[in-house]
């Protein structure tokens, strides 16, 4: 067997941190935490940062993969980076046990302070054929593979062997969920149908049809219901068909099976029906919600033993986390001003933490035709100059100005030459 490694990484009388993601939380805690008055550690399977955002965008063409990708090593000169998966806690003697992602070996981290930011999995609701037919949008690879697929679908069709039939078949993408990663999808999808097909696949675009379902009665929940409508409509409009209050109850290779048991036969499936927590959430000992959500103090600590009591100097934040009585929403929002609380009070001196509240700053969406649905407490906006904030805001929020200029300059590229649509 395999003896796991105890890395003991503090230097010069600093605390040791150590994060485990290099999500929204883990990824933002690591630019703002203190590096001359802590050794920070990072643990991930992933050794970059993705700007979720603009997720989206990347899955079409509309800008490239590296344009919202941020490498953890870029911080190698003031942090540690492990590939790795956290599997245990032993919070007695203060080790995190860790598997390497190719299963061949251990090892184990000593730590004065853990914060647990390793985000969330798809929920599938138990829907059989999920996993194995369908495509999630939380990474890279989920990107790239819908666009692989998109490509791959429009070239299948374009064969002069394919049927009418097939070709009708081959050319419907749904997207499960009526969410705003469900609904920025299906805009972006529209908007290569629309600007892009025309030109590259001109015979192929009367077939290409598009179709978003969701079990709620109306897309876009938590947004204004002037905006939902307002979404709604534009979608119908552009012919993409929004089938509210319809349960998928499986998915096929090739087709959806409803409630009513009819079956529709579809090119692709993107799955985006919410998050669920991973197995090493799971496997924690610590108190849960009934989304088996971590829950914390309003210091972010965990909760366990009958009286909740908050564990010491163990912390978890972002989408696999939860404050007690106070159910946060599981956004980049969220996740982001948690991680800016966490390193502002780590970074202190002081023992007197102020405790964590939540400020929601409104929500967007991107609706296609450069059009965006903009809900804040001060304004409800839509079309062209909500779009126009859509932009500028998730511009704004890029990590670095790498990211920044590579994202202004495919924007342009798009505009001028349209999207790429190699297929590799």
């Amino acid at each position: 067997m395999f003896k796991p490694i105890i890395r003991t990484f503090s230097t010069n009388n600093k605390e040791s941190v150590v994060i485990i993601g290099t999500g929204w939380g883990g990824f933002r805690l690591l630019q703002h935490l203190d590096k001359k008055k802590y050794d920070v550690t990072v643990v991930s399977p992933r050794n970059h940062f993705v700007f979720t955002p603009l997720l989206a965008s990347s899955a079409v063409g509309t800008i490239e993969y590296r344009c919202i990708a941020a490498p953890v090593r870029d911080f190698k000169d003031s942090a540690t980076y492990y590939e790795g998966y956290a599997r245990e806690i032993d919070t007695q003697k203060k080790i995190l046990h860790c598997d390497k992602p190719s299963a061949q070996g251990k090892f184990s981290l000593k730590y004065d302070k853990l914060v647990i930011a390793c985000g969330a999995a798809p929920n599938t609701f138990g829907t059989p054929g999920v996993y194995e037919n369908a495509f999630f949008l939380k990474e890279i690879a989920d990107a790239r593979n819908i666009r692989y697929r998109v490509i791959d679908r429009f070239e299948l069709a374009s064969d002069p062997c394919t049927s009418e039939e097939e070709k009708a078949a081959l050319l419907h993408f749904a997207v499960v969920g009526g969410g705003p990663t469900g609904i920025e999808l299906s805009a972006e999808l529209h908007d290569f149908l629309k600007y892009d097909v025309a030109k590259l696949y001109p015979k192929l675009k009367p077939y290409a049809k598009l179709s978003v379902y969701d079990v709620a009665e109306k897309i876009l929940g938590s947004f204004d219901s002037r905006l939902r409508e307002y979404a709604t409509k534009k979608f119908w409009r552009d012919g993409t068909e929004i089938k509210t209050g319809t349960k998928i109850q499986e998915v096929k290779k090739d087709r959806l099976v409803l409630a009513d048991k009819s079956e529709i036969r579809v090119g692709m499936v993107v799955w985006a029906t919410g998050l669920t927590a991973n197995p090493f959430i799971t496997s924690l000992p610590f108190f849960k919600d009934k989304s088996k959500r971590l829950l914390v103090d309003q210091f972010l600590h965990v909760l366990e033993g009958e009286n909740h009591e908050a564990v010491k100097d163990v912390y978890a934040l972002g989408d696999c986390a939860t404050i007690e009585h106070y159910n946060l929403p599981q956004t980049a929002q969220v996740a982001n001003q948690q991680a800016n609380y966490l390193a502002k009070e780590l970074n202190k001196y002081a023992n007197s933490p102020a405790p964590f509240t939540y400020h929601h700053k409104g929500a967007m969406a991107y609706v296609g035709d450069y059009k965006a649905v903009l809900d804040t407490k001060e304004v409800k906006g839509r079309g062209i100059t909500a779009w126009i904030f859509w932009r500028s805001a998730n511009w704004t929020m890029t990590v670095s100005w790498k990211n920044k200029i590579l994202i202004r300059m495919y924007w342009t590229i798009t505009w001028l030459f349209g999207r790429d649509t190699s297929r590799f």
